[in-house]
C-alpha cells in the first residue's frame, strides 16, 4: 500500500515561495495550521507520495496548480448562514442603507455565491434591489463560475429554506428557484445587479467605495499581519457611516482600524465613524 508523507513546516515555506514567485499567488501569510492541513489533504487525495512529487506537479501542470489553489482557498458556505446575522441586516442595516440613492455592497471571498444570492433576496424583499449593486469577489475563478450559474444541489435547499425563515423571511422560498431533478437554479433576476469578479484580498487594491462590506469566515485562515492588511483595505473601501460585517469567529478588535468603528448589535457588524476631527459635525 502506498504511504503518504506528512509535509513538514520548512517544506511548506519552500512550496509557498515557489507558488508566489512563479504564479503570483501569495499564501505566505495564511494561517499555517489551516494551510498545512489542506496541503496534506491534497497529497492524500491526489496520491502524491512526497513533497518532491507535489512540488513537481505544481511546476509542471497548470491544471493541478488551479486545483491546488481551489483546495487551499475553498470556504464552506450556505445561504443565510447564521440566520440571526441576516435578520440584523434585514431589520437594522438595510433600512439605514435605504436612505442612499445608490447602495454598493462588496461580498469579499464570496466562494460559490450563496451569500451573494442571500443578499440579493434581502434587497428584493426590502424593495432596494432597483438601486443596489452587489460586488461578489473571490480569488478562485472556478467557484465564481458556480456563483454565475446560480445552481446548487437540491439536497441543500431544505437547510437554506430553514435559514431563510429564521432570518425573518416571509415569502415562499421556493419562489426564488426552479427545481430540476437534483438541482435548484436560482432566478436570473437575483443576479441582475450582481457583479462577479476575481479579487485577491492579499495583493489587490480597493476598486470602489461601499456602504456595506461582508467578509465572513475568510479572515480566520489569515495570520494577524495579513488580517491587518485586509482590514486596512476594507477601511479604505468603506464610506463613512458604512458597515463592515465579519464571521462569527472574526473581529476587528486589537486591529489598527478598531477606533474608526463602533459595534452594532451582537452579530459582528461594525459601523464606520467619521474621522475623529469631523465627529462633531
Amino acid at each position: 500500500m502506498l504511504g503518504y508523507s506528512i509535509i513538514k513546516d520548512y517544506e511548506i515555506d519552500i512550496l509557498l515561495e515557489d507558488i508566489y514567485r512563479d504564479y503570483g499567488y501569495d499564501f505566505l501569510q495564511y494561517s499555517r495550521a489551516s494551510i498545512k492541513r489542506r496541503i496534506n489533504r491534497i497529497m492524500t487525495n491526489d496520491r502524491l507520495a512526497s513533497f518532491a512529487e507535489l512540488r513537481f506537479a505544481l511546476k509542471d501542470n497548470s491544471e493541478f496548480l488551479q486545483h491546488f489553489v481551489e483546495e487551499i482557498t475553498v470556504n464552506l458556505t450556505e445561504m443565510f448562514r447564521d440566520p440571526l446575522f441576516f435578520r440584523q441586516l434585514r431589520e437594522e442595516i438595510l433600512p439605514q442603507l435605504g436612505t442612499y440613492p445608490l447602495i454598493r455592497i462588496w461580498i469579499a471571498g464570496c466562494s460559490t455565491g450563496e451569500e451573494a444570492y442571500s443578499m440579493a433576496i434581502l434587497l428584493k424583499e426590502a424593495n432596494l434591489d432597483h438601486k443596489s449593486l452587489i460586488y461578489a469577489t473571490d480569488i478562485n475563478p472556478r467557484v465564481l463560475e458556480t456563483a454565475r450559474n446560480g445552481v446548487y444541489p437540491l439536497s441543500q435547499i431544505k437547510t437554506y429554506s430553514e435559514n431563510y425563515i429564521e432570518s425573518g423571511g416571509k415569502q415562499d422560498f421556493s419562489s426564488y428557484y426552479t427545481a430540476n431533478y437534483e438541482l435548484a437554479k436560482f432566478n436570473a433576476e437575483l443576479k441582475r445587479k450582481m457583479i462577479l469578479s476575481t479579487h485577491n484580498l492579499v495583493s489587490d487594491t480597493s476598486f470602489n467605495s461601499f456602504q456595506l462590506i461582508l467578509c465572513r469566515n475568510v479572515l480566520i485562515y489569515f495570520n494577524k499581519d495579513l488580517q491587518e492588511r485586509v482590514f486596512k483595505l476594507f477601511d479604505a473601501s468603506l464610506e463613512n457611516l458604512g458597515y463592515l460585517a465579519l464571521g462569527s469567529k472574526e473581529t476587528i478588535r486589537f486591529s489598527t482600524i478598531q477606533h474608526n468603528f463602533i459595534a452594532v448589535g451582537d452579530q459582528k457588524i461594525w459601523k464606520k465613524l467619521y474621522p475623529l476631527q469631523d465627529r462633531s459635525i
